[in-house]
């Protein structure tokens, strides 16, 4: 997996690095055993995003405020380091500026710094939750997380259903812009991706792509690869985009009214799809239909096995969960296994060495992990957080068997007993 730009640890960044694979790049499994289950240590927090992992042992969250945002308040971000077994704050940061609330991102770079982009603002901190620098990013939104390209730039952007996307390139040493902001032809939900030094943009109604180029210090437009993906249909936007191997995957359909659960909360009232578009040829590309139920919608990205060639995708709104694999050159699907009445809307964790998948489920008024095996969809543990809102953010690995879970007020660390 390329992601030269990021720490070398089990997991630097959302999503395990920067093509989004949700994938344990340098983690055994779980190995769950007949007999052995999941149990949870939790703790309430403000609204936790994400946990990333630095040197052995070294557990970070990123969390933010939420309260001053519904009298139009600025909100703040907070960095922790935490004890990797109890959870308990280790270190803390200051209260990071930020302003327009939506859940940010963090990540550790190849120089071994921290880095947070929340609201309008870029931060960088040492290993000790310690300030370094910030940067006031130029538009007054708030901005989505951000990539760490192989050259080791950062590239973030603004979060907006209505103005055009605006990339921001960011040189991590300096916490300056490194060239002019690259304008979208149009606006964009879902945060960024990247393989080496080339970013993904899912638009509202496009992918699209751009390539650094050295020799013009810019981001330069792809104009032979984009797809319109919305074309005469019925859907709304897509989210992130995973980058798998030769295609590119994501879901459309990502409008909808999430307040503490997706459950029957989709707008469109088409059902969501999952789309699949060549990296090499963006003409192929290909639609499946997920659970055929109108009303579909998710906020997240689906998960991709490279190792068994399997692609999972779901219907949160509609409580439904499916496997498909797929040729590895043609990326042609066929279906595995679904699931009914399984209501999975967060980012996802798959073990390559076990294929275990870790994901989450709500029902009885709460959520649960869960940890099956992506060949067949067979359970093998379920455990629950105690949080009562749905999780849609981030988890990560830990350093043994076990797993850190981020859903808003709550934050579980799950282990093998």
């Amino acid at each position: 997996m390329s992601a030269n730009g990021y720490l070398d640890s089990p997991w630097p960044g959302e999503d395990g690095g920067p093509q989004r694979l949700q994938a344990a790049s340098q983690s055994a499994g779980l190995k769950l055993q007949p007999g052995e289950t999941l149990r949870c240590i939790t703790r309430n927090t403000l609204l936790s995003t994400m946990t990333v992992l630095g040197a052995p042992g070294e557990v970070y969250l990123l969390t933010h405020s939420a309260l001053r945002a519904r009298i139009g308040l600025a909100t703040t971000a907070c960095v922790e380091r935490i004890h990797p077994l109890t959870l308990k704050t280790l270190r803390r940061s200051p209260r990071l500026r930020g302003g327009p609330m939506w859940p940010g991102g963090m990540a550790l770079h190849r120089n071994g710094d921290l880095y947070v982009v929340y609201g309008r603002y870029a931060h960088r901190l040492n290993r000790d939750c310690e300030p370094l620098a910030c940067l006031q990013l130029p538009i007054d939104q708030a901005y989505n997380s951000f990539v760490i390209l192989d050259n080791g730039l950062m590239v973030t952007k603004n979060l907006s259903d209505q103005t055009c996307a605006r990339l921001t390139v960011i040189d991590p040493e300096t916490l300056t812009p490194a060239c002019a902001d690259t304008a979208c032809a149009e606006p964009s939900m879902a945060r960024l991706s990247a393989r080496g030094n080339t970013v993904y943009v899912v638009g509202v109604r496009s992918l699209f792509r751009y390539h650094w180029d050295d020799s013009r210090e810019a981001l330069v437009l792809d104009a032979d690869w984009s797809l319109d993906y919305i074309g005469a249909s019925g859907q709304s936007f897509g989210w992130d985009v995973v980058l798998a191997g030769n295609n590119a995957w994501f879901m459309d359909n990502g409008h909808h009214r999430y307040v503490y659960k997706m459950i029957g909360a989709g707008v469109a009232r088409t059902p969501n799809r999952l789309l699949r578009v060549s990296l090499h040829d963006a003409s192929d590309h290909e639609a499946l239909t997920i659970s055929g139920i109108k009303g579909g919608s998710i906020t997240n990205p689906p998960l991709v096995d490279l190792q068994r060639n399997i692609v999972v995708a779901y219907d949160s709104a509609n409580r439904y969960l499916c496997a498909w694999r797929f040729e590895a050159h043609s990326g042609v699907c066929t279906t595995l296994w679904e699931k009914t009445a399984f209501a999975c809307a967060s980012h996802m964790i798959l073990y390559p060495d076990t294929g275990e998948l870790v994901l989450n489920d709500y029902r009885n008024g709460g959520e649960e992990v869960v940890v099956m095996n992506i060949e067949n969809g067979m359970e093998l543990a379920r455990a629950r957080t105690g949080g009562i809102t749905q999780g849609v953010v981030f988890p990560s690995v830990g350093w043994g068997r076990d797993f850190y879970w981020s859903s808003m007020g709550r934050l579980a660390r799950a282990f093998v007993s």
